[in-house]
């Protein structure tokens, strides 16, 4: 017998938005997870999630959202190490789900087009992969990957760490290995690339959609066949 999986929904505004919309007129939001090592996909859990608008190409500094998030194991020295995050510190922390149904709220709050991240792919595997370990799945999840947007502009560029670019766009770092430190890290090395973007002649949502796809957002490429100059 076959069982239904029962459907989770990120409200985001993307399928709502003309392609034709101007960069400064969109909201996003930029987000970090920490986990408990890179096996997200296995045995490894979300430990705490960090986020931050970007509005007008402006960063909403003073409007963060961070939770940390009982993983129901214990959390590695290395780990601990790394993110300043110890047992004691989640104990009493949400666990997965009731976290990231939280994250779900604050971004509909925002009514954020879509969700952008450094290395966005690995964060967005943790998030599904805790819906999965609730038999969940998880729909319009659109996110925007900064090193996509980074080798559009400077394809030149060959590196994965945040503060490296951050460094070399010349944009502000915060703490790093904490959610909320690399989200805004994200944050602002994400206007800045917006800023290169535009400045290239790229001015719209559907110009930044081509620039950046990795084929996750089938229902945009079938509009207007996404003949938007931008």
């Amino acid at each position: 017998m076959f069982f239904l999986r029962k459907n989770v929904t990120c409200s985001l505004t993307y399928e709502n938005i003309p392609l034709s919309t101007p960069l400064e007129d969109l909201s996003f939001i930029v987000f970090d997870t920490e986990t408990t090592g890179f096996q997200v996909s296995a045995t490894d859990r979300i430990i705490e999630i960090g986020a931050v608008p970007v509005k007008g190409f402006q960063v909403q500094e003073k409007d963060l959202f961070q939770t940390y998030v009982n993983p129901k194991r214990q959390i590695s020295r290395e780990i601990r190490e790394l993110t300043s995050i110890s047992d004691e510190l989640v104990k009493d922390a949400p666990q997965a789900l009731e976290a990231i149904l939280s994250f779900f709220d604050y971004v509909e709050s925002r009514e954020a087009v879509c969700l952008v991240g450094h290395y966005v792919g690995f964060d967005a595997l943790a998030i599904k992969s805790e819906f999965k370990r609730e038999k969940l799945a998880l729909k319009n999840f659109l996110t925007i990957d900064t090193l996509d947007l980074i080798g559009f502009i400077a394809p030149s560029y060959d590196m994965r760490d945040l503060e490296r670019y951050a460094m070399a766009f010349g944009t502000r770092i915060y703490d790093r290995h904490s959610a909320v430190g690399d989200a805004l890290t994200t944050a602002y090395l994400y206007v800045e690339l917006l800023f290169q973007f535009q400045q290239r002649g790229h001015k719209t949502w559907g110009g930044l959609i081509k620039a950046t796809d990795r084929n996750e957002i089938p229902i945009l490429m079938t509009v207007v066949g996404m003949l938007v100059s931008g």
